[in-house]
């Protein structure tokens, strides 16, 4: 199978996103211990801090019937190769992210460069066939540049569309060059894309638990705090940072079976989540933390974004610039 040619450097170059804050969108999972998922909540069954300051919830309307843009992105570099046998097996489990073809799905490969493989397709047999002839990579496995080149792709996309990315990778980046944690953070955090991350070599480091949201202690939030946490968490283990970050999760798997029910559970999950949405009381600029529980104990736990990266457009934005755009969409000069 021919490749495209790599990503070229110019092509790393991040677009000028201006997001208005007034409104965070927030993608929140309610699941039961056993699994099954928590429906019929309303805006009084959550708690919404932002900052540590409890803010006014608003559940948005079941975006179920949207149509999903999902792009799929792979490692090939280092060890990769080895487990290509398991990744053939995404091919047959992608309509449980698109919805029986009301979707798109694009794949992108990656060793110390991403590929932009196959575009994005309603029909997925160009992706089952490319995942079963994926080539050996180098021995980079460049996870920031990767996510930082599809997290792109997928702003482009429609702005009625879903944005997914399912990040299949080790747990470390090794050799990204072109996209930084910092720009990675404010890029996550200004948009309303969905990580979903599966790992092939899981990192033993245990992260940050963000959702302690502890302040050290004293009256007022350190701002540089959250992102340095971020920061460390990112360089022990990237695909589960970027999934906490956007409200998505992260599942290591070993065996083929394990893959296989590991996908259909992100999937199914990916499409049962409440959309909460709240006006900041706050708007400092720069990454904001977010803590989501509720109200009552329904013996449930409660996966949702993270944080947000908050803009003052008045004071950061030049007077000629574009019009900023609702949260998580982008505007590019």
């Amino acid at each position: 199978m021919t490749l495209p040619p790599p990503v070229s450097a110019d092509d790393y170059a991040a677009p000028t996103i201006r997001v208005n804050t007034s409104v965070v969108l927030v993608p929140t999972l309610v699941e039961k211990p056993g699994g099954a998922v928590v429906y019929g909540l309303k805006a009084d069954d959550f708690k919404l801090l932002d900052n540590s300051v409890q803010q006014k919830v608003r559940v948005e309307e079941d975006l179920d019937s949207d149509p999903v843009s999902l792009v799929i992105c792979i490692e090939r570099g280092r060890d990769a190769p080895l487990e290509y046998d398991t990744f053939a097996r995404l091919g047959p489990l992608l309509e449980l992210f698109t919805g029986e073809g009301r979707g798109e799905v694009a794949l992108v490969v990656f060793d110390s460069k991403p590929v932009f493989l196959q575009g994005f397709e309603k029909d997925t047999t160009y992706i089952e066939r490319d995942l079963r002839q994926l080539p050996e990579g180098d021995g980079g496995a460049a996870i920031l540049d990767a996510v930082g080149y599809s997290v792109e792709l997928l702003e482009n996309r429609p702005q009625n569309h879903r944005r997914v990315l399912l990040l299949i990778s080790e747990s470390r980046d090794h050799g990204s060059r072109h996209v930084t944690i910092p720009e990675l953070v404010e890029r996550i955090g200004t948009t309303n894309t969905l990580v979903l991350s599966l790992a092939f070599s899981p990192s033993k480091a245990e992260l940050i638990d963000w959702g302690k949201g502890n302040t050290n202690g004293g009256s007022e939030l350190n701002l540089l705090a959250p992102l340095m946490m971020t920061i460390n968490a990112m360089r022990r283990n990237t695909p589960k940072t970027l999934a906490s970050m956007s409200g998505g999760e992260y599942a290591p798997f070993t065996k083929e079976r394990g893959f296989e029910n590991r996908v259909a559970e992100v999937a199914n999950h990916s499409r049962n989540r409440y959309m909460l949405s709240f006006r900041p009381t706050d708007l400092t600029p720069g990454l904001h933390t977010i803590q989501v529980s509720l109200t009552q104990n329904y013996g449930a736990r409660v996966v949702a974004r993270g944080s947000y990266w908050a803009v003052n457009d008045a004071a950061a934005a030049p007077t000629n610039s574009p019009t900023s755009s609702p949260s998580g969409t982008a505007d590019k000069p």
